[in-house]
């Protein structure tokens, strides 16, 4: 009888962990506390981004949360607020703030990214995975030259040190390469190696395959305790029962801290807020996916809709959906395209993104738990990183060689 593994979570890092362990042979079922493909992995920007080698710990970005906190409408912004654990995260956030992590944290993330590509190159090449899979790049662009200048040292930078490279656009070869930019900006980088999908599609189609393979999900299934007894995790209490099973994988994104306790580990993870608008095409639509770096908006084209997506607030669990936010994000799209838009909105949605404050996700077994493990944390990546760390699991699980290095990964490293 095959061994059964729960998986607390149905985002996509949950969707592609239930993938690769039953393609090992295990019983797989998966709960969550909303429906299949919630979260970030519904309302985010489907970009694929091998090249986003270099963790957010970097001085610039914290110079801006610094000076967000009197800024309601910085892109990354820092709400004002007294909690403890907010404090301690950003206190080891900047202590990280220096080249050193970022050549270390770079390192680890270009494994993670470069295996998911390629494992993404599988399931839509040779299995036929339908989610709008579009692998014509990232398009950075820039509007002024002072943008361009210090955008082009970090390339250098990138190309020099992980051989992760970009073609540079001069602002007159910008509309040539996309009409739907506008003309006068400074110019862009091009990362080949970049792709983009629907975000939906792919948790929908996905968890659908799953599903015909004898994958059980159960929605609307809250966790509301993990008992443990010697060494090991005896059950999930869940608002509807008991679960049992002889492995469990937590992969609940911005969720994951509240386990800290249950699981006697620390668990360091902040909710990231982003906001994203979809809109019906633009007559005048990008053709492949944008990357505005001097206001952080991403865009989207998809066949049947538009995406504009932004924004990192550190405000809690605040659920609410900002519609200044939201206008905030066209009104950026603004300076870059003739139109930052469609006639007609669809969806606005906001969500949290599972930010470490060393920019690497947790996968990997919870130290003193022989049959737990962890697939958190993966901030603005998780639908880049998804596939390889699926496959990661399923290996720790197994105890087989793995595809990739767990260690930089290792959920030990914060305790």
């Amino acid at each position: 009888m095959a061994e059964h593994v729960v998986i607390v979570g149905a985002g996509i890092v949950g969707i592609a962990c239930a993938h690769y362990l039953a393609e090992s042979g295990y019983a797989v079922t998966v709960i969550d506390q909303g429906r299949i493909g919630g979260g970030c992995s519904h309302g985010n920007n489907g970009h694929i981004c091998a090249s986003h080698v270099l963790p957010l710990n970097e001085p610039g970005n914290l110079r801006a949360a610094l000076l967000s906190l009197a800024n309601p409408r910085a892109p990354f912004r820092v709400k004002p607020q007294w909690r403890p654990d907010l404090l301690r995260w950003f206190y080891e956030f900047a202590r990280r703030c220096n080249h050193r992590h970022a050549l270390s944290a770079g390192s680890a993330m270009k494994s993670i990214l470069d295996a998911s590509v390629r494992e993404y190159e599988a399931l839509f090449l040779a299995r036929g995975l339908e989610a709008g899979w579009q692998p014509l790049g990232l398009l950075y662009v820039l509007r002024t030259r002072h943008g361009m200048e210090r955008f082009a040292a970090q390339d250098a930078m990138l190309r020099d040190t992980f051989g992760v490279g970009a073609t540079r656009l001069e602002g007159s070869e910008l509309v040539e390469f996309d009409p739907a930019l506008r003309p006068g900006l400074a110019g862009g980088f091009h990362y080949e190696g970049d792709a983009f999908l629907r975000p939906d599609a792919l948790t929908a189609n996905w968890a659908r395959r799953l599903k015909a393979r004898g994958v059980r999900f159960e929605e609307r299934r809250r966790l509301q305790r993990v008992e443990i007894a010697g060494g090991k995790v005896e059950r999930l209490v869940t608002n509807a029962g008991y679960e049992t099973a002889d492995h469990y994988v937590f992969a609940l994104g911005a969720w994951s801290t509240q386990l800290a306790a249950d699981l006697d580990c620390p668990i360091p993870v902040e909710p990231g807020k982003g906001y994203s608008v979809t809109t019906t095409r633009p007559r005048n639509c990008p053709r492949q996916a944008l990357l505005f770096a001097e206001h952080r908006v991403a865009v989207t084209p998809f066949e049947d809709g538009f995406r504009l997506g932004s924004m990192m607030e550190f405000a809690g669990y605040d659920a609410t959906t900002s519609p200044r936010r939201i206008r905030q994000l066209a009104d950026s799209a603004k300076h870059y395209l003739h139109e930052p838009g469609g006639d007609q909105v669809l969806e606005t949605w906001s969500g949290w993104r599972p930010m470490t404050w060393d920019s690497l996700p947790l996968i990997g077994r919870v130290p003193g738990l022989d049959n737990a493990l962890l697939a958190t944390g993966h901030h603005m990546l998780g639908m880049t990183m998804a596939p390889a760390t699926g496959r990661l699991v399923a290996e720790i699980i197994g105890e087989e060689a793995t595809h990739i290095d767990p260690a930089p990964f290792s959920p030990g490293r914060f305790s």
